[in-house]
């Protein structure tokens, strides 16, 4: 079932989809159970003819459970997405053997920087590709986050990635996607005029057609300089 999710294609969808229906369902069960609540209190004591107010302090043991039961909901949710949340977000969370990638924001594009032959990044043979971001499948992919003027957002719903790229910060994102497609890259920050048409595109390719694209655009970045 996908309530409100578009279909997981990354390796750890499931464990954050897992953790978003444990928290819809309490949340939509607190929901229930507060505005029936509401309404009961509503009916119950509604102004009536020959009834009276009356102030009460009200009641110490109801105010124990109540504060309680979400404590210790939210202390359980917080140790179930503990684990997933290192996987994903964690200081050394991106698998050692990750393909590197450089992506950077501006108003309002997104800039993806790929190796040249020499496979580092950072260095001369560098090239740049707007608004498209080509990976492979099945391969850990290490994104380089960064920012060159406002606070923007790298949003992926497909791949299950979120992550706000800072002004004079690169922060690691990773994923693995496992299925082969073409994936919006929404900017879930508003940075500005222009940010409802800062779109772009993760391409996840075969192995074999990945090693074709990146093989077309070395040459063609080569022949350019």
């Amino acid at each position: 079932m996908n309530w409100l999710l578009p279909p997981g294609n990354s390796t750890f969808a499931g464990d954050i989809d897992f953790i978003y229906y444990v928290i819809l369902v309490i949340t939509g069960i607190a929901f229930v159970i507060v505005e029936f609540g509401l309404l009961w209190f509503v009916i119950r004591y509604r102004r009536r003819p020959g009834r009276k107010a009356y102030y009460t302090h009200g009641s110490m043991k109801a105010e124990v459970i109540w504060t309680a039961i979400p404590a210790v909901t939210v202390v359980v949710i917080g140790v179930m997405s503990g684990g997933v949340w290192n996987q994903v977000k964690g200081r050394n969370a991106a698998p050692a053997d990750a393909m590197v990638f450089g992506l950077t924001a501006k108003q309002f594009e997104w800039n993806a920087t790929y190796t040249g032959a020499d496979g580092r990044l950072g260095t001369a043979d560098d090239f740049v590709v707007r608004n498209q971001l080509h990976v492979p499948v099945d391969q850990p992919v290490l994104i380089k986050l960064a920012t060159e003027d406002v606070i923007h957002s790298f949003f992926v719903p497909n791949l299950r990635v979120k992550q706000d790229a800072l002004p004079g910060k690169t922060i690691d994102v990773w994923f693995e996607a496992t299925e082969p497609g073409e994936f919006e890259i929404a900017c879930a920050e508003l940075c500005g005029l222009g940010h409802y048409r800062m779109r772009a595109f993760v391409t996840v390719h075969t192995a074999d057609d990945f090693a074709r694209w990146m093989a077309e655009q070395t040459a063609a970045a080569a022949a350019g300089e």
